[in-house]
């Protein structure tokens, strides 16, 4: 694998493993997010935002999520055993509008490059995008253990945080 091939590669033409190795491991994705709509009668997914619609996201981590590791724990069954888990790929890329502005594949789609925390950058560890706050790491509570409608109690506005 090229070592910088998100330089010139475009994330619609990245192979399996460039596309994996872009996702920054931060799990800011496996974080409850709402969309506060008072003309909805139940919680339900969405595949789309409104105009004047805006994303809250609450520090209520999936259930599957290891928080110390900000990994899956059972990544590859993690949709048939989380209907609402969204997996990204290249399909749907320009619909994540539900994604923070940290996401690197956001940024990507974006144009705006690979933040310096980003394991690629730093030899495949996670240490520095831990330590700059852009994890989920020790900020999370799982979703088993809050009510749904208690989420509004949960709403967080760190996973907003884009450094660099």
């Amino acid at each position: 694998m090229n070592d910088k091939f998100w330089l010139d590669t475009p994330l619609e033409k990245m192979n399996e493993a460039q596309w994996e190795s872009v996702c920054d491991g931060c799990a800011k994705c496996c974080l409850h997010k709402f969309i506060d709509d008072d003309e909805a009668v139940k919680a339900a997914p969405t595949a789309h935002i409104n105009t004047g619609e805006q994303i809250h996201y609450t520090n209520i981590a999936c259930g599957l999520l290891n928080t110390k590791t900000c990994n899956c724990t059972r990544y590859d069954e993690r949709t048939a055993l989380v209907p609402d888990c969204v997996k990204l790929t290249k399909e749907n890329i320009s619909d994540i509008f539900f994604m923070p502005t940290s996401c690197s594949y956001r940024r990507l789609h974006e144009g705006r490059g690979l933040p310096s925390w980003h394991p690629l950058l730093n030899k495949g560890k996670k240490a520095k995008m831990h330590k700059v706050g852009m994890s989920v790491r020790g900020k999370t509570v799982f979703d088993h253990d809050v009510e749904l409608e208690d989420f509004e109690d949960y709403i967080a506005v760190w996973p907003l945080d884009d450094v660099d």
